[in-house]
């Protein structure tokens, strides 16, 4: 499988960053690509073990899936790996530059069924929801 990685600086401190990222109450605030898609629903038990299920949706109705997986691993402020229900795995990375500053790097595998460079543009469109999320949030 392709593995694609995917960066973002954020300007909010690691912990916040942490919160924002991995709260079902602000998950459900950035978790989609596109203005005409949302998350309506999101739950997530962040610890070794933990499930997460992730309700997406295009705001018509027409189309939504549930996003599910395992965490595998979970260091609070600085990793989070995990498996999707389709044995894909994704790590995020959250690096603190400074104390106001956090950098996450996304590696996940690619969808085999699906153009690589169509993923990577989603993920990137999500990646860009959370940035703008937490930068504009306290």
């Amino acid at each position: 499988m392709e593995t694609v990685t995917l960066d973002s600086t954020i300007l909010r401190p690691v912990d916040k960053v942490w919160e924002y990222f991995t709260e079902p109450e602000h998950i459900t605030k950035w978790n989609f690509a596109t203005d005409d898609w949302a998350c309506p629903k999101a739950e997530a038990d962040v610890r070794e073990g933990g499930r997460f299920n992730y309700r997406m949706e295009a705001k018509d109705g027409s189309f939504g899936f549930d996003y599910t997986g395992t965490f595998n691993e979970v260091i609070p402020h600085q990793k989070l790996a995990y498996t999707l229900d389709d044995n894909r795995k994704v790590q995020v990375l959250f690096n603190a530059i400074d104390n106001s500053t956090t950098e996450i790097v996304e590696t996940f595998e690619a969808e085999p069924s699906q153009p690589v460079e169509m993923q990577r543009e989603g993920w990137k469109n999500i990646l860009h929801n959370f940035e703008k999320y937490a930068e504009k949030n306290l």
